[in-house]
């Protein structure tokens, strides 16, 4: 990789390309996360636990797997992840009556991952993929036609990337000298001297504003809320491009106090550097997921309203947003600029 002077950033020392983070996936083409059309990179590793998340195997930090019972094509046939485990003579694998791995006993697991390894159906997946910044960039790069051509990037997710600060550090420093856009989707999370750190390699930032309530935030989310909002005032002062996320989750955040409180706060602490507001749609995209992790799904005795009704909220939400000034649209599909 040669430096690419276009990419602006601060005068430093190079990116160490030999730092390693856990990635588990890379997706091409996305146009919902950033300007124009980017690759986007989602790291291992959260310090929410929000209830209807859509990757909660991004939670943990470390490699781990996922079992899909459907997919199995059954030990007797096959057997593969019998022979490789090295704890299958301890009943680590539970077998349902269709002779499928159904589970496995997370207590007695120690993350070799042989079993995934050898698993030929992706019965087992493996979730996190050790990658040096090196790497990373290879793969960032591959797709730096279209982001020239579009006004695009890369946009670095999660989890939360900040988890992995040094990875992202020192991918987003070597970026930037490969005149790559960045953008951070970030819950704020963290500590503000993180975010403070990666600030003069960030062209974007995506965020999110979950409930305005300390106590139900953490009942939900299971993270401080005083702390995101303190980091969400600083970052108001940034100067940064900014999208704020709302995502509407009915008997959560969806009543009239709560929408007009975040619109307060957003047109409060946002004043000049604020490019979109979006509402987003509830969705039970992580469900399946929750269970291949073998954990219960928290909303699944969720009152849901009826399709006509969300929608009638959703609208709603929208217009209280701009009835405060904000720039505030449904859902991603908006275009957004530079």
């Amino acid at each position: 990789m040669t430096a690419n002077k276009a990419g602006g950033g601060p005068a430093s020392s190079g990116p160490d390309l030999e730092s390693k983070g856990i990635i588990f996936s890379v997706q091409r083409y996305t146009v919902h996360d950033g300007p124009g059309t980017r690759t986007s990179v989602f790291l291992k590793g959260c310090t929410l636990r929000c209830h209807w998340c859509c990757n909660p195997e991004s939670w943990s930090s470390c490699p781990e797997i996922g079992v899909y019972a459907q997919r199995c094509i059954g030990v007797s046939k096959c057997g593969y992840c019998l022979s490789a485990c090295p704890l299958a003579r301890q009943n680590i694998f539970r077998i349902n009556d269709d002779g499928a791995i159904e589970s496995l006993d997370r207590s007695l697991c120690t993350g070799c991952l042989a079993c995934a390894e050898s698993c030929p159906a992706n019965a087992l997946t493996i979730w996190g993929q050790e990658m040096t910044v090196e790497q990373a960039l290879r793969e960032i790069c591959k797709d730096r036609d279209f982001f020239e051509a579009t006004g695009g990037g890369v946009t670095l997710s999660g989890g939360e990337p900040f988890v992995q600060f040094q990875f992202t550090l020192e991918l987003l420093k070597a970026c930037k000298r490969e005149g790559v856009h960045t953008c951070v989707e970030t819950a704020l999370g963290v500590p503000w001297e993180l975010v403070e750190q990666a600030i003069p390699y960030v062209d974007f930032l995506i965020t999110d504003i979950k409930h305005m309530d300390p106590a139900r935030h953490q009942e939900c989310c299971g993270s401080d809320l005083d702390l995101i909002l303190e980091n969400l005032k600083r970052l108001g002062k940034s100067g940064i491009p900014t999208i704020i996320r709302v995502p509407l989750v009915p008997n959560f955040n969806d009543d009239e106090e709560n929408i007009h409180q975040t619109a307060q706060f957003i047109s409060k602490e946002f004043p000049a550097n604020l490019r979109q507001v979006q509402v987003l749609h509830f969705h039970e995209l992580g469900k399946t997921k929750f269970a291949t992790l073998g954990m219960p799904y928290p909303l699944e005795n969720m009152d849901k309203p009826s399709r006509e009704d969300y929608q009638v909220r959703l609208k709603h939400s929208v217009s209280v947003l701009r009835s405060y000034g904000l720039p505030a649209h449904l859902g991603t599909n908006a275009k957004m600029t530079r």
